[in-house]
């Protein structure tokens, strides 16, 4: 794995800017998460090659589109990680929250990161509609960012709410998203956000091509965002 990923970080222009142990650190990642996956669903995916391209390399090419360098960022519905715990291994320097609602996730996250010796990284057992509510965390983050989690109206109402005025929402999303792009527009301007120009990028070592939708918040997110889940998924805003 770890070969793949170093080639795949060079192809990616990336392998000059992050710390030199990150190709290591990342394929050890890679290690853990498919022993893991043995005994805890946390990836349909298998193969070592592919887990080092098809999810860490993936999550690395949101490097190509920010500068995570010292900001603050929640990775919204972390699952296995992806991408905030890759973010944290390539940006040493970034404070990085792995928010998720399954907690034997996050115990494994964490105990991962102390086996990685990152330090700067939070897991955060919490429902994102409910923790952007809590004093201290709405418009608060540089940015916010989700992998595979739900559609893009769904997904605004519950990560532009952390966002802080300038700082933007990372969604990762496959390259036939336009009617999901056009569906979204409204409820996100209505969130604070507007959407800028997306990021496609071959993942490296594959015929895969995906999206980064980018929404930069351009407004505090209004009083009422975001709502209870059943009501965001019953009423997505247009």
């Amino acid at each position: 794995m770890e070969k793949a990923i170093r080639g795949g970080l060079a192809a990616l222009g990336l392998l000059e800017q992050v710390p030199p142990e990150a190709p290591a650190q990342l394929a050890e990642y890679g290690r853990l998460l498919l022993e893991k996956n043995q005994v805890m669903n946390l990836t349909a995916i298998t193969d070592p090659d592919q887990v080092a391209k098809l999810h860490m390399l993936d999550c690395a090419a949101l490097l190509t589109c920010a500068d995570f360098r010292d900001k603050r960022v929640i990775d919204v519905g972390t699952g296995a990680g992806f991408p905030g715990l890759v973010l944290k291994i390539l940006v040493p320097s970034a404070q990085v929250v792995l928010l998720d609602s399954l907690n034997k996730r996050l115990d494994w996250l964490a105990q991962v990161a102390g086996q990685l010796g990152l330090s700067g990284v939070e897991t955060l057992h919490a429902r994102a509609e409910e923790q952007s509510l809590q004093p201290g965390w709405r418009d608060s983050f540089d940015f916010a960012t989700a992998r595979a989690v739900a559609s893009l109206e769904l997904l605004g109402e519950l990560c532009l709410p952390y966002v802080k005025v300038g700082g933007s929402f990372l969604a990762m999303k496959s390259v036939d998203c336009e009617e999901e792009l056009s569906r979204a527009a409204g409820g996100l301007r209505r969130l604070g956000g507007v959407l800028r120009p997306s990021l496609d990028y071959a993942i490296p070592g594959t015929q895969v091509t995906h999206r980064v939708l980018r929404v930069e918040k351009v407004s505090p997110t209004p009083k009422g965002y975001p709502r209870r889940w059943a009501k965001i998924q019953k009423s997505p805003l247009v």
